[in-house]
């Protein structure tokens, strides 16, 4: 019997690259015309496509992090342009729908850090092992 493989197959992360990477340029060239968008920098962390590509979770950041919903809320009034120019830039079978979530990864890495910079933190790892 065949074990399947674990995590997303090597299609759909190619697949959520090649979203990503059209969306990041839509963004940068200032494509949609959004007052929002084009006064912040928006970076395209990682797109996570469905088994069936319909569905792609869009994971944003922007710079700084600064007006995070504002951001969130232009992208979501822009998804049917955004769905469009993806689908004319990708040929796939389906114009895949577009969701897009605030990357939290950042902020979940620099409270790791915070934790870890935590002097009884540091104190305890530094004790010698008793074995």
């Amino acid at each position: 019997m065949a074990q399947q493989p674990e995590g997303p197959s090597v299609r759909l992360l190619r697949v959520g690259e090649q979203v990503r990477h059209v969306l990041s340029e839509i963004l940068t060239r200032g494509d949609v015309h959004d007052d929002v968008l084009a006064s912040h920098v928006v970076s395209v962390t990682e797109v996570r496509m469905s088994p069936d590509l319909r569905h792609a979770t869009v994971f944003v950041k922007s710079l700084l992090g600064q007006d995070e919903e504002a951001v969130l809320k232009a992208l979501r009034t822009n998804t049917a342009y955004l769905q469009r120019e993806v689908a004319h830039r990708i040929r796939l079978k389906y114009a895949a729908k577009l969701k897009f979530l605030a990357d939290e990864s950042f902020d979940e890495g620099s409270h790791i850090d915070r934790l870890l910079r935590d002097p009884k933190v540091v104190r305890d790892l530094e004790k010698p092992e008793d074995d």
